[in-house]
């Protein structure tokens, strides 16, 4: 009886302690997201659910100055909503430009299982990206406004400003996705190079299917990406992700259930669909307004070298390169301060 009492002491000390771990963690995590949560004087810290074409999604608006002009930032996937940690980021911009963060459809904060039966097409996608912009100029008085895009948010970012140059003042693309189907080839063409007398790698080469996305092509390509030190994350974060996500001061605990239960079968069917493809940019070179890339010399997930072809066919009034060294498809993370200054040096030209 003795033993067995020694045990439900030592059992109860450790639920007390795990209960203490876990009030501390809500106690920090609630003074984070409070110092989060504030506005700067004279500016702007805004979250909300709008409709965009007929569905519920989600924005942040964040700025130092509302004087400032609006930067609209595009996230990649399609579907990859990045609401989770990309204040870390975006804020490093918000004194030269009001910054938008925009889950787009049914994905991220946006995401909603009733939309699961809609078709992704360009035409819907075109439409949600107008009308975001049409709020954004209505609701902060701005003529015009800037877009930055990341991966798939940079070929649809640039496919928004050739279409409807009159509402933009620049763009801004980065780890810019030129072609789909271009680029999985290129990506092999690059694949075959590096692993030439590896037959690991060769097995994994021969899963890829440039002309058919699949979840069998992707898995091989991250593989492939990971084994040879080209993968996303592979310089890791210039800072703390961990407590970017604990002190996020736009998601509760709700958000994160909900986040871990989404069904992105829609993203995926887009994904491998002709409607993708249609977003294509060859030979779509005329821009009206000044045209920025920055992309990282090691990004083989949206092939560098293609986006360094198709920047030097480009047509702008304005238009310039910029190259990270050693960096990879997550220059946002890996290198925020110095893509940062880049985005300051861009504000500064336009200026």
């Amino acid at each position: 009886m003795k033993r067995k009492g020694k045990i439900f002491k030592i059992i109860k000390w450790i639920l007390l302690v795990i209960l203490a771990l876990i009030a501390v963690l809500f106690i920090v995590r609630a003074i984070g997201k409070a110092i989060y949560s504030q506005t700067p004087d004279g500016g702007i810290n805004e979250s909300m659910y709008i409709d965009v074409n007929g569905a519920k999604q989600w924005i942040n608006i964040y700025g130092n100055d509302m004087d400032n002009p609006v930067l609209l930032y595009l996230h990649g996937g399609p579907g990859s909503a990045t609401s989770d940690i990309d204040y870390a980021f975006t804020r490093k911009w918000a004194d030269v430009y009001t910054v938008v963060t925009w889950d787009q459809r049914n994905c991220g904060k946006s995401y909603d299982a009733e939309q699961n039966d809609i078709v992704l097409t360009r035409e819907l996608l075109m439409a949600d990206g107008k009308e975001i912009t049409e709020f954004l100029r209505n609701y902060l008085l701005k003529d015009k406004i800037t877009i930055l895009g990341h991966s798939w948010g940079s070929i649809y970012g640039a496919n928004l400003v050739l279409e409807y140059p009159e509402y933009y003042e620049c763009f801004i693309g980065t780890g810019q996705l030129v072609d789909m189907l271009e680029n999985e080839k290129a990506f092999k063409q690059e694949a075959m190079l590096w692993a030439e007398g590896d037959n690991e790698a060769l097995e994994l080469l021969n899963q890829l299917t440039p002309d058919k996305i699949t979840m069998e092509h992707i898995t091989a390509r991250n593989a492939i990406m990971q084994k040879y030190g080209y993968d996303m994350m592979v310089n890791g974060s210039d800072y703390n992700l961990a407590a970017t996500i604990i002190f996020n001061p736009n998601y509760s605990i709700i958000d994160w259930i909900n986040y871990f239960k989404r069904d992105m079968g829609v993203y995926m069917d887009f994904f491998a669909s002709q409607e993708f493809a249609a977003f294509s940019l060859t030979d779509r070179i005329n821009y009206e307004v000044p045209f920025y890339n920055i992309n990282g010399d090691k990004d083989y997930q949206t092939n560098y070298k293609l986006a360094q072809e198709y920047f030097e066919k480009v047509n702008a009034p304005f238009k310039q390169m910029f190259m990270m060294e050693n960096m990879t498809h997550g220059l946002l993370e890996s290198d925020s301060e110095g893509f940062s200054e880049i985005v300051h040096q861009i504000a500064r030209t336009e200026a």
